[in-house]
């Protein structure tokens, strides 16, 4: 049986992946508003990236605070220095997590605001779920554009 955290880790990889073929772009190729999800590849990227980091801060009991409008990130290298805040954050946090950690609950709220009880686990399941929902928006975008993505294999399959 394939665990959360062993899951959470192979994103990280696909994730540094994708990030590497997005830099083969130009800038206003990576922002250009392509009447997606969050309109451009970069915003898409950041979303991805906001919600491992709030629901990393959520599972930690910690205040997500305010986070750069995704206009403010206006190079690579700011991207990616956000992309390695939050794979540390996150990989500190799943280094730290026992079985009994993994099955504690917590109370979040539902699409209509209503308080529902879920495990750790449960947050993370929807977390690896958030990230392959919006990687496949942005597979669909680089085919859109004639290019390739990276190749995603979940141990060398």
């Amino acid at each position: 049986m394939v665990d959360i955290c062993e899951l959470l880790r192979y994103n990280a990889r696909v994730r540094r992946a994708y990030f590497e073929s997005f830099t083969k772009l130009s800038w206003e190729e990576f922002t250009k508003n392509r009447e997606a999800s969050f309109h451009s590849i970069r915003n898409i990227f950041i979303h991805t990236l906001n919600a491992v980091d709030y629901w990393r801060s959520f599972l930690q009991k910690k205040d997500f605070g305010a986070h750069k409008k995704f206009d403010e990130y206006d190079s690579f290298e700011a991207v990616k220095s956000y992309m390695e805040q939050v794979e540390k954050e996150m990989r500190t946090y799943l280094d730290s997590l026992s079985s009994a950690k993994l099955n504690e609950i917590y109370t979040a709220k539902d699409d209509s605001g209503r308080p529902v009880e879920v495990t750790a686990e449960d947050v993370l399941i929807h977390v690896f779920e958030e990230e392959v929902h919006h990687r496949g928006e942005l597979i669909a975008l680089l085919w859109q554009m004639g290019i390739e993505p990276p190749m995603m294999s979940w141990k060398g399959l």
